[in-house]
């Protein structure tokens, strides 16, 4: 395969793999990534996962604020890249920094294209219940995520797949489908597949997002909580207290209470909450100032006094 001359851009550990192919099959002249983040109780500054294995690997590494200006796009004009490869970046990119690569510019989009384009597409493929998701390939234009496939491969979602098992699957098909998609371009057999207009549009997540609303269906609550296992979580309200909901199982036996009621808050059998059509387990959640815990655990610590009503 031909060494393409690659500048990198990307921020999260989910780039993290694409690089590390890129580092072993082609020449990355440079990484963009986003400036340092505080994180932590100490607030102290820390890198992206990206710029700590550029780093490790003597990578030049940029950080700019906004990637669009003038004075940053003739620096990258300057590389004279034979390609650019964008895998969950975070800036939008001009149409002059499309225009840089020789090659042009690919991105790894974490979905089966055209549904899901946006900022979130791992989260509301898990959200609305999907029972696969994947990986596509694209080369990049000036609309949100609407460039022409290239590549894909697919990845099931199984009743309770959770955020992190979608994140962590893609994470490495992510890197065996951009190779499938160098190769190809490398040897001259790569085709384009224009995209249709129509599209799911999956959304910056909020707080917000994760509020329970228990006259919805058990489906849906559970599909909810798996969706945003990582962030925010999913939560809900007792006795004015938030609660965190962090894992769910569907019983299949109807609710005969209002939506929300608890129905069992037993030290040896768990938490079973009241859904819009069915009963619906609690099996791992995290009380205020608490620590993430499985229901029975939290349970042989704290009572819940029946009759009880999660608020959502």
């Amino acid at each position: 395969m031909k060494r393409f001359r690659v500048i990198f851009m990307g921020t999260p550990e989910f780039s993290v793999p694409c690089l590390a192919m890129l580092a072993e099959t082609c020449d990355v002249i440079a990484v963009v990534t986003q400036p340092d983040k505080p994180r932590g109780r100490g607030q102290k500054l820390t890198p992206s996962p990206v710029k700590a294995f550029a780093a490790q690997h003597d990578i030049p590494v940029y950080q700019p604020e906004k990637i669009k200006t003038d004075e940053f796009t003739s620096k990258l004009e300057a590389m004279k890249p034979d390609l650019m490869v964008v895998v969950a970046f975070g800036q939008i990119l001009s149409q002059r920094i499309l225009d840089i690569p020789t090659y042009g510019c690919i991105n790894v989009h974490a979905s089966l294209l055209p549904r899901y384009r946006g900022a979130a597409p791992m989260q509301w493929c898990v959200i609305n219940g999907e029972q696969e998701t994947g990986v596509t390939t694209m080369f990049m234009d000036a609309g949100l995520d609407t460039g022409d496939m290239l590549r894909r491969a697919t990845l099931p979602i199984g009743e309770n797949t959770t955020l992190a098992d979608v994140h962590d699957g893609l994470m490495a098909l992510g890197a065996d489908v951009l190779g499938e998609t160098l190769e190809a371009l490398s040897d001259g057999t790569l085709t384009r597949t224009p995209q249709p207009k129509e599209s799911n549009y999956a959304p910056m997540l909020t707080k917000e997002t994760g509020h329970i609303d228990w006259a919805q269906p058990a489906q849906a609550i559970h599909n909810l909580v798996r969706g945003l296992d990582s962030w925010p979580g999913a939560y809900t309200f007792l006795a004015g207290k938030k609660y965190k909901i962090w894992r769910t199982r569907r019983t299949g036996e109807q609710a005969e209470a209002a939506p929300g009621t608890i129905l069992v808050a037993d030290k040896k059998t768990g938490m079973r909450v009241a859904a819009g059509d069915e009963v619906l387990e609690i099996v791992e959640l995290q009380a205020p100032g608490k620590k993430r815990m499985t229901a029975v655990e939290y349970l042989n610590g704290h009572a819940i006094q029946l009759p009880a009503r999660f608020e959502g």
